[in-house]
C-alpha cells in the first residue's frame, strides 16, 4: 500500500464536520446520562442526569432537524442512496482484505463519499434508528401530558424498553464507527479528514457511474 500515489481532496464541508462532532458529543452525553438514569452507575446524581439528558435530547432533536434540512436542500441526500453493487467486495475487504494490505474496492471521492456498506448503514441510522430514538425520547419526556395529547393508551414500560434498546444499538454503532475511523491508510487519516475537511485518496482509480452523485 506504500506505493500507492495519493492526492488531497476537500471531502467534508464545514457544516458536515460541525454536525459530525456536535452529534458525537450529544450522543455521548445522552448515553452517559441515560445509563445513569437507568441506575448503571452514579456520576452526576439522578436529578442532574435527568435535566442534562432532557436538555441534550431536545438540542439533538433541533440539530437533527437542521441536518435534515441541509441534506435535502444541498442534494447531499443522493450520497445515501443505497446500492448492492460491490457490497460483497466491500464486506470482504473489511473482513479479510484490509488485513492483507489490499486497497479499498470503492474509491472515496467528493461525488461518492460513502461506499455501499456505509450508505446502507448511514441511511438506516439517519432514517430509522435516530428518528425512532428521538420519538421515543420525546414521548418519554411528555409522559405527564399524554392524556392531553390523546396518548393515554400508551404504556411507559414498553416505551422505556424500546428507548433503552435503541440506546444500546446506537452505542454499538458508536463503537464500530470509532474502530472504522482507524481503517484508513493511516490510523488517524479519517479522523484528520473530519477535522480539516481534506482527505488523502488514491490517484487514478476509476469511479463507476453508479458511484457518481446525480446532478
Amino acid at each position: 500500500m506504500t506505493d500507492i500515489k495519493r492526492k488531497n481532496i476537500y471531502l467534508y464541508t464545514r457544516y458536515e464536520r460541525f454536525w459530525h462532532w456536535l452529534q458525537a458529543a450529544l450522543i455521548m452525553i445522552l448515553l452517559v446520562t441515560g445509563f445513569e438514569i437507568n441506575g448503571t452507575f452514579s456520576l452526576l446524581g439522578f436529578a442532574t442526569a435527568v435535566r442534562v439528558h432532557n436538555v441534550t435530547g431536545i438540542t439533538w432533536l433541533i440539530a437533527f432537524a437542521f441536518f435534515a434540512f441541509w441534506v435535502f436542500t444541498t442534494g447531499e441526500w443522493k450520497q445515501y442512496i443505497p446500492t448492492t453493487k460491490k457490497m460483497v467486495a466491500v464486506v470482504r475487504y473489511y473482513a479479510y482484505g484490509i488485513f492483507k494490505g489490499e486497497t479499498h474496492p470503492v474509491p472515496k471521492r467528493r461525488e461518492a463519499k460513502h461506499n455501499p456498506l456505509q450508505r446502507l448503514t448511514y441511511l438506516s441510522l439517519a432514517a430509522l434508528l435516530l428518528p425512532l430514538q428521538m420519538l421515543s425520547g420525546l414521548l418519554y419526556w411528555l409522559y405527564n401530558s399524554w392524556a392531553e395529547y390523546g396518548l393515554s393508551g400508551l404504556s411507559l414500560s414498553p416505551l422505556a424498553l424500546v428507548h433503552t434498546a435503541l440506546a444500546f444499538a446506537i452505542l454499538s454503532f458508536f463503537i464500530v464507527h470509532v474502530y472504522m475511523t482507524t481503517t484508513g491508510h493511516s490510523v488517524l487519516a479519517h479522523t484528520k479528514a473530519m477535522i480539516t475537511g481534506w482527505e488523502e485518496v488514491s490517484e487514478g482509480e476509476h469511479v463507476e457511474d453508479w458511484e457518481k452523485k446525480a446532478v
